[in-house]
């Protein structure tokens, strides 16, 4: 399979972001660890052992602790930076490091956009669940940086006659609720938040995006470093097309939650086809006040 990302560089630019902190820059993440809180909070269960999977910081695998309902949380890194020198797993991105059927609970915060396959990084992780163990994840989804995407294409189609990609392709809500079924979770659900962020101008979004390490890593991009003349003529378009009243950019940022849990016989079944003891037909026609 042709890969679409650089996960190299990807983890370079993380390991620069990590390096060079920025307040404020990893608001993306906390607002996703809030929605963890809020999902765990609604799961009436304990769980034994749980992981979390290349979220690059502490801050959801801390949820889990004060959740009270995780006995064991193992955190799984990349890079050791991020673990700094807290306790936890190295691995390649894009694998799951346990054995089959070994824990109950797996989280991923922002960072399955990233990988080149997220079917089988699913599948893994759906292995590597008990039954009726359950997932959570949450990733960057399509939507996201629209406004960057369609500026930057304007921009250098109008400057040199084409484009080449600068935004990573994002995956669609409907796609994450098809990929959940095909690595075979059983009661899958994926909805989706959009984030709105304002910003002075594009190079005030790109300087966050440089803070969060969230740079173009795409393996197909171009290798010619982009121009004064091309962002200059992108934040115009940015501001002509995307711009508020006061003058101020939107950025979109697409947040894609997902959760299945791995089958499980004492999980609710759909009911099969014609096995309702009463038709719709019939209730639709019963009169009014009975």
């Amino acid at each position: 399979m042709q890969p679409i990302m650089d996960t190299s560089v990807w983890l370079a630019h993380k390991r620069r972001a990590l390096i060079h902190p920025v307040e404020g820059a990893d608001f993306l993440m906390h607002r996703a660890v809030e929605d963890l809180a809020d999902r765990l909070g609604a799961v009436e269960r304990r769980f034994a052992k749980a992981a979390v999977l290349f979220c690059q910081t502490s801050a959801a695998a801390d949820v889990l602790a004060r959740s009270g309902k995780v006995a064991d949380i193992a955190r799984v890194e990349a890079d050791a930076a991020f673990l700094n020198g807290a306790a936890g797993l190295i691995a390649p991105l894009e694998t799951v490091p346990f054995e089959p059927q070994g824990l109950d609970l797996v989280v991923s915060l922002l960072s399955l956009q990233t990988m080149n396959d997220i079917p089988g990084m699913l599948i893994q992780i759906r292995r590597a669940l008990r039954p009726d163990g359950l997932f959570l994840g949450a990733f960057a989804g399509a939507g996201t940086l629209a406004e960057l995407r369609e500026s930057l294409l304007v921009a250098e189609t109008e400057l040199y006659g084409g484009a080449s990609p600068r935004v990573i392709p994002f995956t669609d809500v409907r796609d994450a609720g098809a990929l959940l079924q095909r690595a075979g979770f059983a009661l899958p659900v994926a909805d989706v938040e959009t984030v709105t962020v304002r910003y002075a101008n594009l190079f005030a979004l790109m300087a966050d995006l440089r803070a969060m390490g969230e740079t173009t890593a795409l393996a197909d991009r171009s290798r010619r470093p982009g121009s004064r003349r091309l962002f200059a003529r992108a934040a115009e378009i940015y501001a002509e097309r995307f711009s508020d009243p006061d003058g101020r950019i939107r950025a979109s940022f697409s947040i894609v939650w997902m959760s299945g849990w791995a089958p499980d016989a004492s999980q609710q079944k759909p009911l099969k086809p014609g096995s309702a003891k009463v038709s719709l037909k019939t209730i639709l026609e019963k009169p009014e006040g009975h």
